[in-house]
């Protein structure tokens, strides 16, 4: 079920932020990597990119739920939406 991007202002605006805060995160990780920086401090700059990519992923799902498989039960498409919903959550068991 691919439909025309819903993205509210508001929440691309914050999806936008969050993926530019993992990035600045990322850089950061590969900067100590690169200046042979103690692990543990790499562990944690790199478990901040991850929370910060599941915050976005949050994000993502929660506009996705409100606006196209909103317009999918409106449209008698429900199942194919929840179909594609859980595809996303099977995929990212495989990761």
């Amino acid at each position: 079920m691919e439909t025309a991007n819903h993205h509210h202002a508001d929440s691309r605006n914050t999806t936008l932020h969050r993926l530019k805060i993992a990035k600045g995160h990322l850089e950061k990780v590969i900067r100590m990597l690169e200046n042979n920086e103690y692990c543990i401090d790499i562990l944690i700059q790199s478990q901040a990119v991850q929370a910060a990519l599941k915050n976005t992923d949050a994000i993502i799902l929660e506009n996705h739920l409100k606006t196209c498989v909103a317009d999918a039960v409106r449209s008698n498409q429900k199942d194919k939406a929840i179909d594609e919903v859980m595809k996303v959550f099977k995929n990212s068991k495989k990761n």
